[in-house]
């Protein structure tokens, strides 16, 4: 078995494998969960995935699907150079510094700083313009409490939404809705999506940026984006709110769902992290391969635990920077990892059934 990747794989996913291993082109689409800093434990995959595998030829689109973090570690992938985007991305993110307690129009003046590192000077016009690559970001846009900045009554919206969601996650729609921008037209394959309330808007040049920004505008820690070009008014939050890991259905297909994840499980949305019972079953994900880091891997990093928010407050910002740049370290032993067993032709043979 393999000793730094944890790879599951439901059974149509499972056959695809057995008889073809892991190909390019037949890859259908790629999810990005959200998940702050965590997704730095995933760098030396997406490196591999996006700058090696990805690349290689394909006949039709690869939809990308993100919220959050997620929806700008895809924005590489829908770039020219997807490992010189990464490597913007990670010096950007680890560069973050803050003080105590840091009011959220300072977090996200500095997110915005982040996004014009990974973009660079022509990212977006390469993101608009790719030849497979159709980039989905997912936001949440919020009604009633939820869409006030005033910090104690959005926490009350919050609170009130995840009482009503521990009873059903339907309950969702109440208060907000799943909006998601994109550069598919007619072609996307979740214009179907029933689970909730959701809008489809084309993703341009005007609305790129503030799109990405609002995917990852975490409730309570960074401002709304209001008022969106292109999409409906209101106020537009994380996307991780409605859709955390991205439990969805991904349409039909024949090809895979190609999931790089940080953890075995997927958990439906943000206010069921706490919901050790709502975790997302098999039905979506038939045809998905999740790569996620081996426990093994896990005992490598810094704690013992891939980063995560709260990086920000227990540790000082050089104790922060140095642990996150030896997480990014290990994550090199992955990417090798995985490219090893990409090119074996045999990656069937490390696989679990995703049950």
């Amino acid at each position: 078995m393999s000793q730094s990747l944890t790879l599951l794989a439901g059974p149509d996913a499972l056959r695809i494998l057995r008889e073809r291993g892991l190909r390019a082109e037949d890859v259908d689409i790629l999810p990005g969960a959200s998940g702050g800093p965590k997704w730095l434990a995933l760098e030396g995959i997406d490196r591999v995935l996006f700058g090696e595998l990805l690349q290689q030829p394909r006949t039709r689109p690869l939809h990308l699907i993100g919220s959050s973090i997620g929806s700008w570690r895809l924005a590489c992938l829908a770039q020219k150079d997807p490992v010189a985007a990464l490597k913007r991305f990670a010096d950007a993110y680890l560069d973050q510094r803050y003080p105590p307690k840091p009011p959220p129009s300072l977090v996200s003046q500095t997110s915005a700083q982040v996004l014009e590192g990974l973009l660079g000077p022509d990212g977006a016009e390469e993101i608009l313009t790719h030849p497979w690559a159709r980039l989905h970001v997912v936001t949440t846009r919020c009604k009633g409490l939820l869409a006030v900045e005033q910090a104690g009554a959005q926490l009350a919206g919050f609170v009130l939404g995840a009482l009503a969601n521990a009873v059903s996650r339907r309950t969702l729609g109440l208060q907000m809705q799943r909006v998601l921008f994109h550069t598919a037209g007619d072609t996307s394959p979740f214009a179907g999506l029933k689970d909730l309330p959701s809008i489809h808007c084309a993703l341009t040049r005007d609305n790129l940026r503030p799109a990405l920004l609002a995917s990852g505008s975490i409730p309570l820690v960074i401002a709304g984006v209001h008022d969106i070009p292109g999409a409906p008014s209101g106020t537009y939050r994380d996307g991780g709110v409605v859709d955390y890991h991205l439990d969805v259905d991904y349409g039909a297909g024949d090809g895979l769902v190609l999931y790089p994840h940080f953890y075995p499980y997927v958990v439906p949305g943000w206010f069921d992290k706490s919901l050790k019972w709502r975790r997302a079953g098999p039905l979506n994900f038939r045809r998905a391969l999740i790569i996620a880091p081996s426990p093994a891997h896990l005992e490598r990093l810094p704690d013992k635990r891939i980063p995560d928010r709260v990086d920000f407050t227990r540790m000082k910002d050089d104790e922060r920077i140095r642990a996150w740049k030896q997480v990014l370290t290990e994550g090199e032993r992955m990417g090798d990892e995985l490219r090893e067993l990409i090119a074996s032709g045999r990656i069937a043979d490390h696989v679990q059934p995703l049950v």
